[in-house]
């Protein structure tokens, strides 16, 4: 009997996080519809990082550069964040037993690596060396911090941070505000279809203006505010729009499980895409997070897929062959 009902609690457990997992991905077939586009001048490369004999990585949640041109990847697993040099050998890895689910990961203009961490509800903050600094959220406690999804650090230091990942979850769906010593400001956001609404907000970045870019995941559309909250506009697009990386003369945007990377303009306008869903090198299971090297080479973290995808200009690429 005892046996029969710890098989139970084991099926019913694993039922659960089963749900939970694949919750993830949107039922709605619209969602999975790729966004038009003319192809992107880019070609997937394999083996982007090398590691050292017994290190493994975990899932890649998201992926950051420093200005030395360091890759930072958050992953979910045993050794949740990795740094790889510019030839992409492993310089070491940080922030041993502090994750549950690592989910977003941005490095600050002082190399400080911010990653947050949706299970537990937490955001942290390293410095250059790994030494946690501040730590924003109580484990296991949603009322600062809901399952945050994404960090963004302003000029002045400001911290907003992206916070709702399950689809549903009412008034979850929010940004909050926070100064430069974690101190909470301001929130704003709550779930629906209108301007300064969200059905998950998954990424955020800053553009050279201030103004803050938020991908809305299943709202489909990237919405615009300034510092203090206010929507200035929004702009539409086919798939799941997850995370960004804004340029100085570009925008990249990953559509998560519609399996895209997507170049835009300054503006958010569509130039071009590249990727499909799929398994082999240069589609996704699902495109989370993006990074740009400094050398203009593309990185995406797939935890479905537990790849950490390269991409090269194509030219680069023919000259290499």
């Amino acid at each position: 009997m005892k046996r029969a009902a710890v098989a139970l609690i084991v099926v019913a457990v694993m039922s659960v996080v089963g749900v939970v997992l694949s919750a993830q991905r949107p039922s709605d077939p619209a969602l999975l519809v790729p966004q038009d586009a003319p192809p992107l001048d880019y070609v997937s490369v394999p083996n982007p990082v090398s590691l050292p004999a017994g290190v493994t990585m975990g899932p890649p949640a998201s992926v950051a550069f420093n200005s030395k041109g360091h890759l930072l990847v958050l992953t979910r697993g045993t050794q949740p964040l990795m740094e790889f040099d510019a030839d992409g050998k492993f310089v070491r890895a940080f922030g041993e037993g502090l994750f549950t689910r690592g989910h977003g990961v941005r490095v600050d203009a002082d190399d400080n690596v911010w990653a947050t961490d949706v299970a537990d509800h937490l955001a942290y903050k390293f410095s250059p060396d790994g030494r946690v600094l501040l730590t924003i959220g109580t484990k296991g406690n949603t009322d600062v911090l809901n399952e945050p999804t994404d960090v963004a650090i302003a000029r002045n230091g400001d911290i907003f941070i992206t916070q709702g990942h399950v689809p549903g979850a009412s008034g979850a769906a929010r940004i909050s505000k926070f100064d430069k010593g974690g101190r909470f400001i301001k929130t704003w956001g709550r779930k629906g279809t209108g301007p300064g609404e969200f059905n998950v907000p998954h990424g955020i970045a800053i553009d050279a203006k201030g103004l803050l870019w938020v991908t809305d995941r299943e709202g489909q559309r990237i919405e615009i505010f300034d510092a203090e909250g206010r929507y200035i506009r929004e702009v539409k697009y086919a798939g799941l729009p997850c995370g960004l990386h804004i340029g100085g003369d570009a925008i990249y945007m990953v559509n998560g499980f519609a399996g895209q990377i997507v170049r835009l303009d300054l503006n958010g306008k569509v130039l071009a895409a590249a990727g499909k869903p799929g398994k082999e090198l240069g589609e996704f299971g699902e495109a989370h997070y993006i990074a740009v090297s400094p050398n203009g080479e593309l990185f995406v973290a797939d935890p479905v897929n537990r790849v950490l995808q390269k991409f090269v200009p194509r030219v680069t690429q023919s000259r290499a062959d």
